[in-house]
């Protein structure tokens, strides 16, 4: 507590009174770095919790996107007779000869008869109208034009490409009414047609990306969920980007990623990328021949509950 000190004025006779001033002291530049050492080591502390927290809330953001994806279609099958929307993942029309494609097709190339839309968005649009349930949370950048593609449906075309309609891949895989060739089993997969997914029919409805040897990414694993030592595989004008990896010395094993799926009976869950059952896409559907080894979009990995 400071106190006051008088004297008296000897020409007037007051009272003068003196205020002792406060002295204030300065941070020592030691004092300094040591605060900031702290600061440091707490930053260190905290950042990969807040990471963590991050890429929690991502999942549940993709898990409550396939569960909006599955009502969607359950919607749709409601008001169709029980039937799921038709696969949007075929190139080319039934009247000349057409192909599978990969399942992660949002809008494909065209219709394979008149009577099918050639865009998901045909069938659900009026079930979904945010584009971003459509496009995993995890995928390392989305796409520029993914609410303008699914505003347009079958009208769809890129301004920034020639004026012709094009097509979109996005970082799901969508499997109802798709088929596709098991290669651990020798036999094809057939994704559900119908609510009842009756004998022969998988009940898989969606599931994250995850592949191998993609036509953009030869000779790598590739999923819409991030991984150790993955880099981005940009996207193009007519697809997204996701996450890959080359095989190699360092990293010869499959990556551990931690997935999800959901179901025709709505419920979305995790599984192991070292869980799962490997599908190739077709490109002869008379026979069922997959493409190629090196060419076309390569190996998808689908959750061992996928089998029938």
């Amino acid at each position: 507590m400071c106190r006051n000190r008088a004297k008296i004025c000897r020409v007037t006779g007051r009272k003068i009174f003196y205020v002792k001033q406060k002295s204030y002291r300065a941070f020592t530049l030691i004092e300094l770095l040591v605060v900031i050492a702290v600061i440091s080591v707490l930053a260190g502390i905290l950042l990969p919790s807040l990471c963590k927290l991050r890429d929690h809330a991502r999942q549940i953001i993709s898990t409550n996107n396939q569960r909006q994806i599955i009502a969607a279609v359950t919607l749709f099958a409601s008001d169709n007779d029980e039937n799921y929307p038709e696969s949007v993942a075929t190139i080319g029309d039934i009247t000349t000869y057409w192909n599978w494609q990969e399942p992660m097709i949002l809008t494909g190339y065209r219709a394979r008869s008149p009577r099918m839309y050639r865009s998901m968005s045909g069938y659900l649009r009026q079930y979904i109208d945010d584009a971003d349930i459509m496009y995993c949370p995890n995928a390392p950048q989305k796409y520029k034009y993914l609410q303008e593609t699914w505003d347009a449906g079958d009208a769809w075309d890129n301004p920034e490409t020639a004026p012709v309609e094009d097509p979109l891949s996005g970082t799901y895989c969508f499997y109802w009414n798709y088929t596709g060739y098991l290669e651990n089993r020798n036999r094809l997969f057939n994704g559900p047609g119908d609510s009842a997914a009756g004998r022969g029919q998988s009940r898989l409805l969606v599931s994250d990306y995850f592949g191998y040897d993609h036509y953009r990414s030869p000779n790598c694993y590739s999923s819409c969920e991030k991984f150790a030592a993955a880099s981005i595989t940009e996207g193009t004008l007519l697809s997204s980007a996701y996450w890959s990896r080359g095989k190699n010395n360092n990293y010869p094993e499959m990556p551990q990623i931690s997935l999800r799926a959901g179901y025709t009976d709505g419920h979305v869950e995790s599984y192991s990328s070292t869980d799962t059952l490997t599908m190739r896409v077709i490109w002869k559907p008379e026979t069922g021949e997959p493409y190629p080894y090196g060419i076309g979009p390569g190996s998808f990995f689908l959750p061992l509950k996928a089998a029938f």
